[in-house]
């Protein structure tokens, strides 16, 4: 319920501005999640979903369109009508991370394809290991890791987003020598860093936080600069031994580019 809270914490921008649009909308809107059920944007969607169909007067409909680490359903978000009836919950991973990583024209979409509405949410990650693992600590985790070079290996939602450039930066700012195991959503990857197939990813909070109170993860730090009021004891990595370290998800709400302006500040 703490998790739910500040999810709403964070949207509560989506309210502050005043209705401008007299017409629309009059039927349901479709807000597209570029990653598959389960993972930590589409919790926040749902949220955002609700919170606008409550603000709205219409239906707002979650329509999960994963893969290419959010790229398709980015590009179909930006391909669709800009009449205010496909939204698009983005992250920085899609705006930011991608466009300049990927080669030129490969994502079919452009951010200046897009007219961004607001934040909706900062979500801190959590480096989450196997319970199978002999490690309490980050120190203990990059010794572990420098005993056994090219043997361990780090989940991610994908090549390409966050969760992977966290992982990345991880490894060259620790020296380890651990081989990428991308996934559709962090979520999915659970049971095999669960069961040591993989032995850890960089994750949001959302999903992670309730497994590792199960003891079914555990958490060994968490990527901001800052501990998170929602998970006190969990040390930053940081502080951990990795001075400066810092890795969060930003996520926003965002439509068509030429999505009309009175219905973006609505």
């Amino acid at each position: 319920m703490k998790i739910r809270a500040a999810i709403i914490f964070f949207l509560g921008a989506l309210a502050a501005s005043p209705a401008t649009a007299q017409t629309w909308p009059n039927r349901t809107i479709t807000l597209v999640v570029p990653f598959a059920a389960g993972g930590g944007t589409d919790a926040i969607g749902r949220v955002v979903a609700e919170k606008l169909a409550a603000r709205l007067g219409q239906p707002v409909v979650v329509e999960n369109k994963a893969g290419a680490a959010s790229a398709i359903g980015t590009a179909y978000v930006a391909k669709a009508p800009a009449d205010g009836y496909t939204l698009l919950m983005t992250t920085n991973s899609a705006m930011v991370i991608l466009p300049l990583t990927q080669a030129a024209g490969s994502l079919n979409y452009d951010r200046t394809d897009f007219a961004m509405i607001g934040l909706t949410g900062i979500l801190p990650n959590l480096l989450i290991v196997s319970p199978k693992l002999p490690v309490k600590t980050v120190s203990e985790l990059v010794a572990y890791a420098k005993d056994r070079p090219g043997q361990l290996s780090f989940a991610s939602s994908g090549n390409g987003t966050i969760t992977h450039l966290i992982g990345e930066l991880f490894k060259a700012r620790t020296g380890i020598d651990v081989v990428h195991v991308p996934y559709r959503t962090g979520v999915q990857s659970a049971p095999d860093v669960m069961e040591g197939r993989v032995q850890y990813i960089f994750d949001n909070i959302i999903w992670s936080l309730p497994m590792i109170r199960a003891g079914q993860l555990k958490g060994l730090a968490i990527t901001t600069s800052q501990r998170s009021t929602l998970a006190p004891d969990i040390p930053t990595v940081a502080e951990s031994g990795v001075p400066g370290f810092e890795g969060i998800t930003w996520l926003g709400l965002a439509a068509p580019a030429k999505t009309p302006e009175p219905v973006i500040t609505r």
